[in-house]
């Protein structure tokens, strides 16, 4: 039988794990959305895979705030944490411009994608991750009452939410040949990216709660 130390050390390896997982399905997302956006001159597609791998960023200071949960309880982020929240947000401002300039120039020129098939392929599979890894941090999170992993839980449902976007307009496309939704849902990829840099930045100051979410500890 575990006694009350083992088990929370358990939990806190499953969150480990967890935080590991997220940081490799990114990578992985990032670089298939990335790859078949750029070929099916899908914007918000390839928007969404530029939105994993900032994700990469900021999963590696979870997981490091994890690690070091395990041996203290002190909630504040150390250089490291708030090195990579920096770096984050100025990487998630990046990407707003970048989107949005783009799919202004989008809307301006008429330019459709070729197909918005794979978009619905990755968003399908990033819907059932997201939410199994959700289920799982929340789970996990509740039983250590740990604000951090639950903060960890919120910014993957935004990244749920995303994928359900995503989806939505590859879906308006692939059934109605409306050019516009592709560059109207890089937008609303680029006001979330906007919101997360900005939380980066405010829990990098101590003030928030995760660089990816509205969560507040």
């Amino acid at each position: 039988m575990d006694t009350p130390d083992s088990a929370i050390s358990r939990l806190y390896q499953l969150a480990n794990w967890l935080a590991l997982i997220t940081i490799y399905y990114n990578l992985l997302e990032g670089a298939v959305s990335v790859f078949f956006g750029f070929q099916d001159e899908t914007l918000s597609l390839f928007g969404f895979g530029l939105d994993s791998f900032v994700e990469v960023i900021s999963g590696i200071g979870v997981w490091h705030m994890i690690r070091r949960l395990r041996q203290s309880t002190d909630g504040n982020p150390d250089r490291f944490e708030q090195r990579a929240l920096k770096i984050t947000g100025t990487a998630f401002y990046l990407l707003t411009a970048g989107l949005t300039l783009t799919a202004l120039y989008n809307i301006y020129s008429g330019h459709h994608p070729e197909s918005t098939f794979w978009g619905v392929v990755i968003s399908l599979i990033s819907i059932g991750s997201m939410w199994a890894l959700v289920h799982f941090k929340v789970k996990v999170g509740t039983a250590l009452n740990s604000q951090a992993v639950l903060a960890d839980a919120g910014c993957t449902r935004t990244c749920l939410i995303l994928s359900g976007v995503l989806l939505a307009a590859s879906l308006i496309y692939e059934l109605t040949g409306f050019g516009g939704v592709d560059s109207l849902c890089s937008i609303f990829i680029a006001w979330l990216s906007f919101r997360e840099g900005r939380e980066a930045f405010e829990k990098a100051s101590g003030i928030g709660g995760c660089g990816c979410c509205g969560i507040r500890p």
